[in-house]
């Protein structure tokens, strides 16, 4: 089969279609035919050896999928063969950018019913994280208020619709191009980052996800009620600048679940939750892609994604 992979670390130019063999999988994990794979931030980071997690090369690149399932490891008893799925390949987060691929069954869900295999493999990690973000990091409930930096990006535009939804009081910073889309997806007050500081428009908010990083996230202590809580995808919260404000700040890691998986696809297919692909590469185009993650080339707003044709 062909797979994209890595054998030093460094910039698109290092990804290499290579011939290697089909993956068999092992307990607790199911072998893919894949229709689609997302290609997010990470995967970059990976492919330039600034991953957080270990990273032995080589490697096979990507870890949003979906597809088809073709053979079972043991004591895989949730899916049956020939079923549609998407989600995570594994914990490393490599393995996607490929004609087959194994992957963990508690890292997969039924693809939704209502979206393509190129739609689906937009989701996993940015949906996740902007559930996980939300809930299980900043534990909002109806009724509080959150503001979201980066609304825009694909975390963002997740938790914008994932927080109104809840009947969390939304704001959210974005560029003067998409203050519109942020509104659109459901935003109670959209903040120009470049024209307005966020601090002048917002206060005593109960939670702030960080998607931006930076001075971003120091300045955001500022309008954070006492005991609200600011957590970040992007990098550690300086914890001095939180004990000062009398908050909590984290830095957190998304564990993608086949239970977060379901709760997405079935907001995916009731129309609650709408997601946004913004760029779609044959196969053979992963550099095109890697070059889109780095700026060297123009890129739509929304996910990019690679279609796998059989």
């Amino acid at each position: 089969m062909k797979a994209w992979c890595v054998r030093r670390f460094g910039g698109p130019e290092v990804i290499d279609l290579d011939d290697v063999p089909v993956p068999e999988p092992g307990p607790g994990e199911v072998l893919m035919r894949v229709c689609a794979a997302g290609v997010g931030p990470w995967d970059g980071w990976i492919r330039a050896g600034r991953s957080v997690l270990p990273q032995p090369l080589p490697l096979t690149l990507g870890s949003d999928l979906s597809g088809e399932i073709k053979a079972l490891g043991d004591g895989v008893t949730q899916f049956a063969i020939g079923d549609a799925v998407f989600g995570v390949t594994n914990k490393r987060f490599t393995g996607a950018y490929a004609e087959y691929a194994v992957a963990a069954a508690g890292m997969l869900a039924w693809k939704p019913q209502h979206l393509d295999h190129v739609a689906a493999a937009s989701v996993p990690v940015v949906g996740v994280t902007a559930l996980q973000a939300l809930f299980a990091q900043a534990r909002l409930v109806h009724g509080q208020s959150v503001l979201i930096h980066g609304a825009a990006g694909n975390v963002g535009a997740y938790a914008v619709q994932l927080a109104k939804g809840a009947g969390i009081r939304v704001s959210a910073t974005a560029g003067a191009a998409d203050l519109a889309y942020v509104r659109d997806l459901g935003a109670d007050a959209v903040i120009d980052y470049r024209t307005t500081a966020f601090e002048d428009a917002v206060r005593d908010v109960d939670a702030v996800v960080d998607l931006v990083g930076g001075a971003v996230q120091d300045r955001s202590f500022a309008v954070l009620r006492r005991g609200g809580r600011l957590i970040s995808a992007v990098s550690q919260p300086d914890q001095m600048l939180a004990e000062r404000a009398g908050v909590e700040a984290k830095f957190f890691l998304v564990d993608v679940t086949s239970a977060d998986l379901a709760q997405l696809a079935t907001m995916l297919d009731d129309g609650s939750l709408t997601t946004t692909v913004g760029t779609v590469l044959s196969f053979g185009d992963a550099r095109i892609a890697h070059e889109m993650l780095e700026g060297t080339r123009p890129r739509p707003r929304g996910k990019i994604v690679l279609k796998v044709d059989p």
